[in-house]
């Protein structure tokens, strides 16, 4: 009796030894929850250009579940556009509610982990040196390299 009560509290002393292991390794790998959030200067973004949302979703191999993010260009569209302004508003032309700011890296990126409400629309203003660029309709979803530079003009400034 006592050697079958010792298997039992054996076998579930290992049980929740591997379950507890495997959920804190787990935690070290799983980024989602990570707060990321460009800011002017930075350098850390990479692969301009490209749709961030392939890799900063959840269960992605990016660090970060990013909901808003994309790459501003100079007005030729040949270079990247450090540190302008990603603006987002619930009215057309920067007028309404601002809802958000995004800061652009200084390699031409923007991303944020912190929630945006797209349900009812926002309407993007993208702010230069010397100009602001505002997109005439609203956007539904933050994966703005996904369009931008595929199927429609890339996201640009002066």
């Amino acid at each position: 009796m006592k050697f079958q009560l010792l298997k039992y509290l054996s076998i579930l002393f290992i049980t929740v030894f591997l379950l507890y292991s495997c959920q804190n390794e787990n935690d070290g790998d799983n980024d989602d929850d990570e707060q990321k959030i460009s800011t002017y200067f930075d350098n850390d973004s990479h692969n301009a250009g490209q749709n961030c949302m392939n890799c900063h979703v959840s269960g992605g191999s990016g660090e970060g579940n990013f909901i808003a993010a994309g790459t501003v260009y100079d007005n030729l569209k040949t270079s990247i556009y450090p540190n302008a302004t990603v603006k987002l508003y619930s009215e057309p032309n920067g007028t309404g509610t601002l809802k958000h700011t995004i800061e652009v890296d200084g390699l031409g990126n923007f991303y944020t982990t912190s929630f945006i409400d797209f349900s009812n629309g926002l309407y993007v203003s993208v702010e230069g040196n010397s100009e602001i660029k505002h997109m005439a309709s609203p956007i539904t979803s933050g994966q703005c390299n996904s369009c931008h530079g595929s199927s429609t003009d890339k996201i640009w400034t002066n």
